[in-house]
């Protein structure tokens, strides 16, 4: 990049320590924000545009991500910044992140900011200097674009009202999903700690919400709202705890998102840990595709996990698991059932389901109109009945026999998929 020619040698080491400790952090979505630019500073925040890279374990990572400093007063078990590791440490000074930022934005190669850290002296200390930089991006240089903080537990909740006033988006990350295994894992944290901070920034956006009601021209406050990180795999807790605490977050927190982040083993030496050659990354997939059933699909959380199933289905999706467990409420009559029992159809997505309520009202459907809408049919057709479709039924054909036929396909798709893409390494053109 030619911005690294014209940096000091110590803050590009600054920059490659700082954004490899920030990698572990998930959750860092940036929609939902939109704060237009109206002609004067630079930049500006959308509900889309934002720019997204992937790292090499496949994770979405958008915005310049850094940590203000990975130094840390804390020692839990899963971290790699945790005080007890010998690894590179630097602290950024609130003017060289506000630069960086400037400097990465009007070069194009970033559209915002994620700012995480270590905890330096005290929370109150490090949320500060955060603060600080947003406070400075904001006021001094009349930056528009976006900004995400993580807010620090234990920090006052003066610190994170302010957070929020230049912030889009705000995070408190819980990491573990039962408090007796934080304390395990990390002394030095309980749930108090967290979930405080959490009210303060949901009280102050349902006041703000209100306020901006009444003034037309109030300050928004974490306009984005807020959302947390729980760690999959760390310790013994079950789907059905992970997805609980979810749940409530979402219920009583009113977070956006819960983002899920399978346990990546970087402190191999800690006994506390689990032993794992790789992240979790398959189970971390079905915790996103079960927490877009709840939030999207009108799925309740014990309909997917309990007590008799407290752990996903890794070979199967949480919407075909749903649908083999429970035969009896299959098929469904495409032309008759109503819009909230064919979004329970697997194949039949959010906006096929809207497409087919509509269309049906000019005429029954069939097969060639629910291929049109993009019904996923191979999947479907055990599901569902319809005005031509003739294909044996779930209660005909038996769940288990279903749940076969469909690995069965996925695993001859996978390896043609293997063979396409051998044979096009011998391919020349």
């Amino acid at each position: 990049m030619q911005i690294v020619g014209v940096m000091k040698s110590e803050t590009i080491n600054k920059l490659k320590i700082s954004a490899n400790a920030a990698k572990y952090d998930v959750s860092c979505a940036s929609s939902g924000s939109n704060r237009a630019n109206k002609g004067k500073g630079i930049g500006n925040a959308s509900p889309w545009g934002i720019c997204h890279s992937f790292t090499e374990d496949g994770r979405c990572v958008s915005l310049m991500k850094l940590m203000l400093t990975n130094y840390c007063i804390y020692d839990c078990a899963y971290c790699a910044n945790r005080k007890s590791n010998d690894i590179q440490r630097t602290t950024f000074a609130v003017k060289e992140v506000v630069d960086l930022t400037i400097e990465f934005y009007r070069r194009n190669y970033i559209e915002g900011l994620f700012l995480s850290s270590g905890v330096i002296n005290n929370p109150d200390y490090t949320m500060e200097r955060m603060v600080r930089v947003a406070r400075d991006l904001r006021v001094n240089h009349n930056y528009n674009g976006y900004i995400h903080l993580k807010s620090i537990p234990g920090a006052s909740d003066d610190l994170q009202q302010k957070a929020g006033l230049y912030a889009d988006r705000l995070s408190v990350n819980i990491e573990i999903a039962s408090e007796p295994n934080l304390k395990m894992l990390a002394p030095d944290k309980n749930f108090s700690s967290i979930l405080e901070p959490m009210d303060t920034i949901k009280t102050k956006i349902i006041e703000n919400k209100e306020e901006r009601r009444k003034f037309k021209h109030a300050k928004s406050f974490s306009p984005s709202g807020q959302s947390t990180q729980l760690i999959v795999g760390a310790t013994p807790d079950t789907d059905q705890s992970i997805l609980t605490l979810a749940g409530s977050l979402y219920r009583n927190k009113y977070l956006k998102r819960v983002y899920y982040s399978g346990f990546i083993p970087v402190n191999s030496y800690d006994k506390r840990l689990p032993t794992l050659t790789e992240p979790p990354l398959k189970r971390e997939n079905r915790l996103y595709q079960t927490d877009w059933l709840f939030r999207f699909y009108n799925y309740r959380i014990d309909e997917i996990v309990n007590e008799d199933h407290p752990n996903l289905d890794l070979e199967i999706d949480p919407k075909l698991s749903y649908a083999l467990r429970n035969p009896w409420l299959y098929p469904i009559d495409i032309n008759k059932a109503s819009y909230e029992l064919i979004l329970r159809v697997p194949g039949i997505g959010v906006l096929s389901a809207k497409k087919i309520v509509l269309a049906r009202r000019y005429g029954k459907l069939g097969l060639i109109n629910l291929k049109k809408i993009g019904v996923v049919l191979k999947r479907a057709k055990y599901f569902i009945t319809c005005n031509e479709l003739k294909s044996p039924t779930i209660n005909e054909l038996l769940p288990q026999n279903v749940r076969q036929i469909i690995l069965s396909e996925k695993q001859a798709k996978r390896k043609l998929k293997t063979n396409n893409t051998q044979l096009s390494l011998f391919t020349t053109t």
